[in-house]
């Protein structure tokens, strides 16, 4: 039986110099997977959630600009550069919350910037230039799919610390291998859990609307073979009352200065339960996520997405009145009260976050 989790979620098509990702739009169903080159097809790919989760997001951004500039005409590295920076701005206002997708792409323009300062006395022709840099961009992509394969691995060693044998752990969304190159976040510690026999117990919440729990999260640790227990989302509060939830581990897309958390919509639901019965609450997030610019929660801005996703996404038929008003926010924010500490690859981050946040950055 095939297993999804023998593929690469986004890695660059060495042979054609394309982008290529699963499809998550058609999964548990279908394992479907997409060539892309062009521009706006990387965007799209992006906004429509086809690659989705902040790393993988961050991954795609990447190697999506490396195959754009594969293709840019231009006569001179300095007019290269500007097309390269324009990309990068229009695939950056594909989605607003994840701070993974700026980064990579800041990333990637600054070593061309760079790469610019360098050879502004070069003798060289401006083909040879632009081969030189595309080869440094090249390397700049796959340097950050690998790093954010070790970052999840080294998330997964940390977390696994705070977790004991046969403990029953709840995530919520998709903080899995489908959102990152591999390991996940917050399911690092358990994927790492199973292959030393801890016997997990792990529940995940199906993720209203766009149900990446159920569709994403349940699949790829059932086929890893996790015993998976799937909930409904406003099931988080009965299930922690049984006593059956030991911690919470969750991802996230940016982590403010003072400890806030940007995650999937409903995050802060499962924080606030976990707060009621003395159940940790835990955060992946690598350091690329945490942006110590952004001061607070208040500062984050939280995309909002279609009023179909929640009216007939899922549906055979629309299961909402016509012309009903719709609040659908892709992502809430948890206070740091609520959250008992942030895993990241540098090591656990206890409150006062506020000050230790800016130690783990250091």
């Amino acid at each position: 039986m095939e297993n999804i989790l023998d593929h690469d979620t986004v890695t660059l098509n060495e042979a054609s110099d394309t982008l290529r990702i699963i499809d998550q739009t058609k999964l548990p169903n279908i394992t479907e997977f997409l060539e892309l080159s062009d521009l706006k097809d990387i965007w799209e790919a992006i906004y429509m959630l086809r690659v989705r989760g902040a790393p993988a997001i961050g991954v795609a951004a990447a190697i999506g600009l490396y195959v754009h500039a594969v293709r840019i005409e231009a006569d001179t590295l300095k007019a290269f550069i500007d097309k390269l920076s324009q990309a990068a701005v229009y695939l950056n206002s594909s989605r607003p919350t994840a701070v993974n997708l700026s980064w990579a792409l800041k990333r990637m323009e600054n070593k061309a910037l760079d790469f610019l300062k360098e050879n502004k006395d070069s003798k060289d022709d401006e083909a040879s230039l632009i081969k030189k840099l595309l080869k440094i961009l090249h390397d700049e992509a796959l340097l950050i799919m690998k790093e954010d394969t070790d970052v999840c691995r080294r998330i997964g060693e940390f977390g696994l610390t705070l977790i004991k044998k046969g403990d029953g752990i709840l995530t919520h969304c998709n903080a899995g291998q489908l959102a990152t190159s591999k390991y996940g976040t917050a399911t690092a510690p358990m994927y790492l859990g199973h292959e030393k026999g801890y016997d997990l117990r792990i529940y995940c919440d199906e993720t209203r609307p766009l149900l990446q729990g159920a569709r994403l999260t349940s699949f790829e640790l059932s086929q890893a073979g996790l015993d998976v227990t799937l909930l409904c989302d406003n099931m988080v509060s009965a299930i922690m009352k049984t006593g059956k939830i030991n911690a919470v581990f969750v991802g996230c897309d940016r982590v403010a200065a003072n400890g806030d958390v940007a995650n999937k919509i409903g995050t802060s639901v499962v924080a606030l339960s976990a707060k009621h019965y003395n159940v940790p609450f835990y955060v992946a997030a690598p350091t690329s996520t945490i942006d110590l610019d952004t001061l607070s929660g208040d500062d984050i801005v939280i995309e909002e997405r279609k009023d179909s996703e929640v009216t007939e996404l899922w549906y055979k038929e629309r299961m909402a009145p016509e012309n009903i008003k719709v609040f659908n926010p892709a992502f809430d924010v948890t206070d740091h009260s609520m959250i008992t500490a942030i895993v990241t690859e540098k090591g656990i981050v206890y409150p006062p976050f506020s000050d230790n946040l800016q130690k783990i950055m250091k």
